[in-house]
């Protein structure tokens, strides 16, 4: 009798721990989709642009389209300067970050207003490299670049070290159908949800 009260009592456990699973996914992933929709750019610091693959010293279909729209920002004179972000890969000659600043150089930006973050392999160790960059140059808010379903966990990491963030996803759509997209912003929530328990991906 013992045995059937402790095995209905871990079924009903589990069986809570998993509708408060889903309830928290449900929640995060509606957060990551909301923000992808909002544009939120407005005068800062400095614009922030997350790296994306590059192809031999050229930046992919991905980083051209968030480096365009940056390009758009400065333009605009949202703000006086443009961080890139992105290490390099296995086999690389050039980092993403890299990459990013001639291109950006190649399209008007003088270069002294560039700077690179080069050494990040994941969006944790960029933003955080970013934020310890804007600290020694005394910024505090910047406009962070990058694919929609991508803003919310990059903005929420930037926020973590105490600056003001303003999410800009890039103007093309990400590629792919949009169970393609739905599949991205669960991928993100996912993410999001173990950086905030501290499992760190």
């Amino acid at each position: 009798m013992a045995s059937r009260k402790y095995i209905t009592s871990l079924r009903r456990l589990i069986g809570s721990c998993l509708v408060a699973g889903i309830v928290v996914f449900g929640i995060v992933f509606y957060q990551v989709w909301r923000q992808s929709g909002i544009d939120e750019a407005q005068p800062a610091d400095v614009i922030v642009v997350l790296g994306a693959a590059q192809y031999w010293g050229r930046p992919s279909p991905v980083l051209k389209a968030r480096l365009d729209h940056a390009l758009d920002l400065y333009r605009r004179e949202l703000a006086p300067r443009i961080i890139a972000t992105g290490g390099q890969g296995p086999g690389a000659k050039f980092s993403e970050g890299e990459v990013s600043r001639r291109y950006l150089s190649e399209n008007g930006v003088p270069a002294e207003y560039v700077s690179v973050e080069s050494s990040g392999q994941s969006t944790m160790q960029s933003t955080a490299a970013v934020a310890e960059m804007m600290d020694q140059m005394q910024l505090t808010s910047c406009i962070v670049v990058s694919d929609d379903y991508h803003i919310h966990r990059a903005k929420k990491m930037l926020e973590e070290h105490g600056l003001t963030v303003y999410g800009s996803p890039r103007g093309a759509p990400a590629e792919g159908n949009a169970w393609a997209r739905y599949k991205r912003l669960a991928r993100e929530a996912a993410s999001y949800i173990l950086w905030r328990v501290g499992i760190r991906v």
